[in-house]
């Protein structure tokens, strides 16, 4: 598939296999990630990838963490949470790095890191794989980022879960350019 194929095909894909990811398949969406554009070639990403039973740690500190700003919750909810990582059979948080002087301001450093993102989502599709990027509110919990290596005020860009596709679907074309794209000649 040629690049632009890629691209315009790539969707997230949130259901995938339990199947585990050989480590040298992994590496090639680490590399992918690697050569993302980046200011003053600062590599501001730091990957940090669970896979086996990394991911129940993740969720373990997931749990421990909501219960201890929400003991109030039902146990199931806890359960659900620490269920979040499991989703897939390799999930990677990427970190992003503050600047160590005034080059390149702390947004250059987290677009950077958010094409790395892209690469890799990009890199998944083209080996056949499924990949979702998720948010939400563990990118900014302490406690994940604490076990994650990450210190308190380091950005989080998100979680990348990967594996193979349980289904391979078809999916709607996505808007044209055209309604957000003004052109001055």
């Amino acid at each position: 598939m040629d690049m632009l194929q890629v691209i315009k095909t790539r969707h997230s894909v949130g259901k995938v296999k339990a199947d585990a990811l050989p480590r040298d398949l992994i590496e090639k969406l680490l590399d992918a990630g690697n050569n993302a554009p980046n200011h003053h070639k600062v590599r501001p990403w730091r990957f940090v990838v669970l896979t086996g039973n990394g991911r129940n740690k993740l969720g373990d500190v997931m749990a421990a963490s909501q219960s201890a700003r929400q003991p109030d919750l039902p146990p199931e909810t806890f359960a659900k949470t620490r269920a979040l990582p499991l989703r897939a059979p390799v999930v990677i948080a990427v970190g992003v790095d503050k600047p160590v002087d005034s080059k390149p301001p702390e947004l250059e450093n987290y677009a950077a890191v958010s094409a790395a993102c892209q690469n890799i989502l990009l890199a998944a599709h083209a080996l056949g794989l499924g990949a979702i990027w998720r948010t939400g509110e563990w990118v900014n919990d302490l406690r994940v980022k604490e076990f994650l290596g990450f210190a308190p005020d380091q950005h989080i860009a998100g979680f990348i879960y990967v594996g193979h596709p349980e289904t391979v679907g078809e999916y709607p074309p996505r808007p044209s350019f055209e309604d957000r794209t003004v052109w001055i000649e």
